[in-house]
């Protein structure tokens, strides 16, 4: 454990890069040999504005890194956090620990919010509004969501606790679980049952991919699914009866365009459909 976070305390930029580059040609490959779904399209061109939200994405992150480094210094020199307060914590408890926290505020908590305030979800929608999701959706953020999703990340920093070793692990693995649970493969029912004990699993993760509520209002996290059990927003639904998209915003062609999408969160709000869930 401490010489892996070592690693991360100092992780080149060229590593976590390939990290990306390496989860999504992966799962991209995968895709083609066990698809959850057949999809008609043309994966090239349905990448491209997932692609684009990528690219901004790291823009947003690479631009307001120095403040994420400068909060977990300022924790870790100050003993502040609740990582830090907990006394005689092994390296491992320490690492897991931190990382599940960032878990919870950076991405279950984060992700909460934004289906719950209004102007938040208008921001959030065009990450729903794919109608064929697959790994490249993964980080398929408006830059605002891109901001907002950093806020929340750099307070869980200061609250955890976390030195930048832990923050890097954790972003680390939070960029491989979203590309792995929006990866449009189809694991073994019982496989992905048992993974989703604990992990967020492809199958779960879809059932929040669903058009319509209440599965649009479910399933939240992204490393750790003990989120949504332990806080009562998990849910099942099966494999065949998702619909990817959002109710909201029906039209497939103009959410494939990068324009309308940058425009998408300035639209006013529109009411969604709830249906009766199943037994």
């Amino acid at each position: 454990m401490e010489a892996i976070i070592n690693y991360f305390e100092t992780i080149p930029t060229l590593h976590r890069s390939l990290i990306l580059v390496g989860g999504l040609t992966l799962f991209w490959l995968l895709e083609g040999t066990l698809p959850l779904f057949n999809f008609k399209y043309k994966k090239w061109k349905h990448a491209v504005p997932n692609l684009f939200f990528t690219f901004t994405t790291i823009i947003v992150n690479f631009t307001l890194a120095f403040t994420l480094v400068a909060t977990a210094d300022w924790v870790k020199t100050n003993n502040f956090g609740i990582i830090n307060w907990i006394p005689n914590l092994p390296l491992w408890a320490y690492a897991l620990l931190g990382v599940m926290l960032l878990d919870f505020v950076g991405a279950y908590l984060a992700h909460y919010v934004e289906h719950k305030v209004k102007p938040l979800w208008m921001v959030h929608l065009v990450h729903h509004s794919d109608h064929s999701v697959d790994t490249t959706t993964a980080n398929r953020h408006h830059p605002l969501e891109s901001i907002i999703r950093f806020a929340f990340t750099l307070f869980g920093v200061f609250i955890v606790g976390a030195p930048i070793a832990i923050v890097f692990l954790y972003q680390s693995l939070s960029l491989v679980a979203t590309q792995f649970g929006h990866a449009n493969i189809k694991l073994p029912k019982k496989v992905d049952k048992a993974l989703s004990y604990v992990f967020v699993s492809p199958d779960m993760h879809k059932v929040h991919h669903h058009y319509k509520l209440p599965y649009t209002d479910s399933n939240y996290g992204n490393i750790f699914s003990i989120w949504d059990r332990l806080f009562g927003t998990f849910m099942t639904l099966d494999r065949e009866s998702i619909i990817y998209g959002v109710d909201t915003f029906p039209d497939e062609v103009a959410n494939g365009k990068i324009g309308e999408l940058l425009k998408q969160p300035f639209h006013k709000y529109r009411n969604p459909t709830t249906i009766k869930t199943q037994d």
